[in-house]
């Protein structure tokens, strides 16, 4: 064959197409189960760095293997659907650390197309949603964390809050981001910022939390802004304050379900030492 011919060219490249393309696909599917394993881990890291932050005594560094402290700290883990309703399980991987489910950024982004369409109108979807939600045990207190997804300035945004038994007040945050502006709107991962968050509780009604530009400062509700990333902090604010809107049916069924239970073993014990003192003074 000519090798200087308009055929030779087309059939040469075709073929180096050809392989090209297979090497890369083949590649992709070799490191696919990598990625995904580092994808877990990251996600992982971020819901047990949120729930830490309720208790000083517990840290998580470089050297922390995540994995097992997750399996060590997590007591529930499934999805709720937005009327506040338990739909699904995920494996905690307490008898295979290889088997531990965790819903991925893009499982948020499906449930926050969700959640959009819900917003504009379609309340009939409520019953469609899988919100991910994971319970820990953190040196004898229940935190239960829950993760928001929305858009930044420049990309997808998404968090990780840790919220106690009362189901409004916040014990840790974590944020990030895919590509937000270095120096402006990527400190949402910077401790100044997320150090705002513990203490602080959802609200009631439409605007349940804000990330205000110099007008949070003693808000319940809300923290101040990133300076010069006005554009960022609002759509993270807005992005708490509408996932918390959808996880707040089951926030609440779990709060009134954890005080019924206290005061049920409240009045228990009341009655048993009411019990063992009536039996002293009849003996007596």
């Amino acid at each position: 064959m000519n090798t200087n011919s308009n055929t030779y060219t087309v059939i040469y490249s075709t073929v180096l197409v050809v392989v090209v393309a297979a090497v890369l696909a083949f590649a992709a599917m070799a490191l696919k189960p990598m990625q995904d394993e580092n994808v877990k881990k990251e996600t992982i890291t971020q819901v047990l760095t949120a729930a830490a932050q309720s208790d000083a005594d517990v840290t998580i560094s470089e050297d922390t293997n995540v994995m097992e402290m997750y399996v060590e700290k997590i007591t529930d883990a499934f999805y709720v659907d937005g009327n506040g309703n338990r739909k699904g399980q995920m494996n905690m991987g307490k008898e295979d650390l290889n088997k531990i489910q965790v819903a991925t950024t893009a499982d948020l982004k499906n449930q926050n197309d969700i959640i959009k369409k819900i917003e504009a109108g379609q309340t009939d979807l409520l019953s469609s949603l899988e919100l991910p939600v994971y319970v820990l045990d953190i040196n004898g207190k229940e935190i239960t964390v829950i993760p928001c997804y929305g858009a930044g300035l420049w990309g997808p945004i998404w968090g990780y809050l840790a919220v106690t038994e009362d189901g409004k007040t916040i014990a840790g945050a974590v944020f990030d981001h895919k590509s937000e502006t270095p120096g402006l709107g990527a400190k949402i991962t910077e401790d100044f910022f997320q150090g705002q968050f513990p203490g602080k509780k959802f609200g009631e009604g439409e605007e349940r939390f804000a990330v205000v530009k110099g007008g949070a400062k003693g808000a319940e509700n809300g923290v101040d802004a990133i300076s010069g990333a006005t554009i960022t902090s609002q759509a993270l604010g807005k992005t708490i304050n509408t996932w918390s809107k959808y996880y707040e049916p089951y926030l609440s069924k779990a709060a009134a379900a954890k005080q019924a239970a206290a005061e049920m073993a409240a009045a228990q014990e009341a009655a048993e030492e009411a019990e063992a003192e009536e039996t002293e003074n009849v003996e007596e």
